[in-house]
């Protein structure tokens, strides 16, 4: 593996400028690393935990959905969920939220929240180390309850996304309505609305994107709000799915080779392409910070250099 500094891990670069890389010269740099750090494999190791973590997570937030009435959105949670997952996916996540909708209350709730903690902070986990080996860093600094602590942390950060997505997703239109009729711009504010709150959903989840690759390797480095690792996690985040929702719904018949588990087998495989983006966006953003330091570095001893001759 190639040798990344981790004690000047943040210069003062601009990461659009690829650390003076081609697109070309960075590709094969990411193909390279993808493989010696196994990013295949702990994409697998991700998708994993992120079943485990799924039901969980749904039991907390169709009972949530349940004490604030929202039950009559589900349809339309349902046709927007169509629009990236897989029918056969699709389907076992709608049977499912079904029958937790039966039993929403305080109980299941705080069950829910519990077991999707548990299980999201160990997905979490999993992303922390992927990072680092992206990083080429161990998780040397912090000890195990904090590493613990900081991977509840992001899931409830997490969560709040969530929550927060779901929110314009289903409230959207009420809530341009009420601030159309607040301000007194009539139609034309819900409208701009409907409108906007998609692009404010993609700012939010750069802005998670960035923040996973922010907390979650274990070094030292300078905030972006914008890095182009997470504008390729997102971007790749859509494309894939939405290439992956039309292939499988066209052409893939899994029904015919898995039968019942054919919704479990779709949505492994998605979440497996989404963990493999997040991972490739946190190597990009790795690629491009190791050359830059190398390449300051370099810039640095050629001055003195040349100050000593």
């Amino acid at each position: 593996m190639s040798s990344k500094s981790v004690t000047t891990r943040s210069p003062a670069h601009n990461p659009w400028r690829l650390g003076g890389l081609t697109v070309a010269e960075l590709g094969r740099r990411l193909w390279h690393e993808s493989r010696e750090d196994e990013l295949f494999g702990r994409a697998a190791q991700l998708s994993y935990y992120a079943l485990l973590a799924l039901f969980p997570a749904l039991i907390f937030l169709t009972a949530l959905m349940g004490l604030f009435s929202a039950q009559n959105y589900m349809p339309e949670l349902m046709s927007y969920l169509r629009n990236v997952l897989p029918a056969d996916a699709l389907s076992m996540v709608r049977r499912f939220l079904s029958q937790i909708a039966e039993g929403s209350g305080a109980n299941i709730l705080s069950l829910g929240a519990l077991g999707a903690l548990w299980a999201s902070s160990s997905g979490v986990t999993a992303i922390m180390d992927a990072l680092n080996v992206v990083y080429d860093v161990k998780e040397d600094s912090r000890p195990f309850w904090r590493s613990r602590l900081t991977a509840m942390v992001l899931t409830l950060a997490l969560a709040g996304f969530v929550i927060l997505a779901l929110t314009l997703v289903l409230y959207g239109s009420s809530i341009g309505t009420w601030i159309a009729d607040f301000v007194g711009l009539g139609t034309v504010f819900a409208w701009g609305w409907s409108i906007l709150q998609w692009p404010v959903i993609i700012a939010l989840m750069l802005l998670v994107v960035d923040a996973v690759y922010y907390v979650c390797p274990d070094i030292e480095q300078e905030w972006r709000w914008v890095t182009p690792g997470s504008v390729f996690a997102v971007t790749m985040w859509v494309v894939v799915s939405l290439g992956f929702k039309a292939y499988v719904d066209n052409f893939g018949d899994y029904n015919k080779v898995y039968g019942s588990i054919a919704g479990v087998i779709v949505l492994m495989l998605w979440l497996y392409w989404s963990g493999m983006v997040l991972l490739l966006g946190g190597e990009i953003n790795a690629e491009i910070e190791q050359v830059a330091t190398t390449r300051q570095k370099r810039r640095a001893e050629t001055r003195k250099q040349r100050q000593a001759a």
